[in-house]
């Protein structure tokens, strides 16, 4: 091994800069966890999983939480809601034993990070298959360079870091003609979630218009729209209503006047209102170009001029910028890693037609790129993982130092392992993933929920991290609204008796049900609470 790294300069590249995202992002990432930064997608990951090897496959009450019969029916959440009726994701089953070994919300971040560093090293032998290795190597330094890859890798756990991996092996399959292992990943790629198939639909698209593969690009688009459509019109409504009520109208509800639709209705919507999806397609100008650019960076802008590129992102992209909300043009969030593989595919099929182009000038360039890509990363601060490094906010200043957030960690974790590991909870946000390893756990303010009895009940503990909301509630609303909305909630679910005070330490809160309060703790509290009071949480 030592030798072949030796005789090829441009592996030896790969496998550097592979090791180096690893190892990186796996502190990151970690660190992230462990200083509570990891937030409630990462406890409903978790959860999904830890239920998983306990036989109760894709159920969750922290998903329950975000379901249309909560949210738009107002009905309590559910220990055994099947979060197969929001995303259909069954290509977590894949790595249900590792789960079952290692059954933490930091193996989850393990296998984030091992699913995109894999991803790079098949995009580097997918590059090989048509480029000198230089060339290959730069375009795999690239991937591990572009923020649209290490923003969402170093976010909490998501379905769509397997999308990589998946169709980079389904392209180097198709190179190599392996076409059993094309279908597999295929499959595979189709079982991330509902709406990969718009991955696997660009990539038919550009078989049947490059005419290299006609008949399999029409079966892979066939096969796309038509997985798509059962399931989401036929599969998923039959484990709940969230994907028409819910997620269809908060993605494309500018589309159509009714509260309800389905993915059918949307798209006819869509199609048969062109004028109105040329506005959308295209407006705010200014944030997608900006969103494009972010994708072109890394690759020194080469995917803006590559067809290939346009064909198969295209559809990934339509999706994103057909969406409403600000977020989706965020390229530090999971949904830009849909549109890597085919920038990146048509980054390689453009530099094979013209690889004279390769100077030592153009080389420059896209180092500097490259740098920028990096340097762009790091200053985006993806999901507050450099918190540490980087302030909140400037103005009003809002900045947690690394040895602060460690003293507050200290102070947390004896009140977290007061809690026994089957009793029901409620949390704020960031504390809800170290307790999502549990069958009843929901995110505070939530305190009910229906238990495998079928019964309504209380949760036994409720434990809340004031001080985290109250160093980030002067730059932030949704931080300020719940400190304001949690401290008469507190005073009321206390001063009733139906929770007691069994602790209090450096602006963390635990609560037991139908206990009394300690008083000490209960001091420390009223202590606490005079403190915001005194210097007033701002409007």
């Amino acid at each position: 091994m030592l030798l072949k790294l030796q005789k090829q300069p441009g592996l030896r590249l790969v496998m550097g800069a592979a090791i180096a995202f690893f190892v990186i992002g796996l502190i990151f990432i970690l660190h992230r966890y462990y200083s509570f930064y990891a937030s409630f997608d990462q406890g409903i990951f978790n959860q999904v999983f830890w239920n998983g090897i306990h036989g109760r496959f894709f159920q969750s009450s922290l998903s329950s939480t975000l379901s249309t019969n909560v949210v738009h029916s107002g009905e309590a959440p559910t220990v055994y809601y099947h979060r197969l009726g929001q995303h259909f994701t069954p290509a977590l089953l894949l790595w249900l034993p590792i789960y079952a070994l290692f059954p933490s919300p930091a193996t989850l971040t393990f296998l984030q990070v091992t699913f995109v560093t894999a991803a790079g090293l098949i995009l580097y032998a997918l590059a090989r298959h048509y480029l000198e290795p230089p060339l290959a190597a730069m375009i795999t330094v690239s991937f591990y360079a572009a923020n649209a890859v290490i923003g969402p890798t170093l976010s909490n756990f998501h379905d769509i870091s397997q999308i990589p991996l998946f169709v980079f092996g389904l392209l180097l399959a198709m190179e190599k003609r392996a076409w059993w292992l094309f279908w597999l990943l295929a499959i595979l790629t189709l079982s991330v979630r509902e709406d990969a198939g718009v991955v696997l639909f660009g990539v038919g698209f550009y078989l049947i218009l490059s005419r290299r593969y006609p008949q399999i690009g029409l079966a892979i688009c066939s096969l796309s729209l038509a997985y798509m459509i059962v399931l989401t019109n036929v599969v998923m409504p039959l484990f709940s209503q969230d994907i028409s009520r819910r997620f269809m109208i908060e993605r494309f509800g500018h589309f159509v006047d009714d509260k309800e639709a389905s993915t059918l209705e949307i798209i006819w919507a869509i199609v048969s209102h062109p004028w109105r999806l040329v506005v959308y397609l295209v407006s705010p100008v200014g944030a997608k170009i900006k969103y494009l650019l972010g994708h072109w960076l890394p690759l020194a802008f080469i995917p803006a001029v590559s067809p290939a590129a346009w064909t198969i992102a295209g559809f990934p992209l339509l999706q994103i910028f057909l969406q409403q909300g600000e977020s989706r043009l965020a390229i530090t969030i999971r949904y830009a890693m849909t549109v890597v593989p085919g920038i990146f595919y048509g980054a390689i099929l453009w530099w094979s037609r013209h690889p004279k182009a390769f100077k030592p000038s153009l080389r420059r360039f896209w180092v500097i790129c490259i740098c920028l890509s990096v340097f762009f990363s790091f200053t985006a601060n993806p999901s507050r993982t450099f918190y540490f490094l980087i302030p909140d906010s400037v103005q009003p200043w809002v900045y947690v130092s690394l040895p602060k957030q460690w003293h507050h960690v200290s102070q947390l974790r004896p009140l977290l392992a007061q809690i026994p590991p089957d009793a029901s909870v409620s949390a704020t946000t960031y504390l809800v993933p170290p307790l999502s390893s549990r069958r009843e756990v929901l995110r505070w303010p939530a305190l009910q929920l229906r238990n495998d009895a079928r019964q309504l009940i209380n949760v036994d503990y409720v434990i809340l991290d004031l001080w985290q909301l109250q160093q980030y509630q002067a730059a932030f609303d949704d931080d300020r609204q719940l400190l304001q909305q949690s401290i008469p909630v507190i005073d009321q679910i206390t001063g009733s008796q139906q929770y007691g005070i069994i602790d209090f330490k450096d602006g963390v809160i635990l609560m037991q049900e139908g206990v009394t309060s300690n008083p000490q703790a209960t001091a420390a509290w009223l202590a606490f609470r005079q403190e915001i009071e005194k210097v007033g949480v701002r409007n």
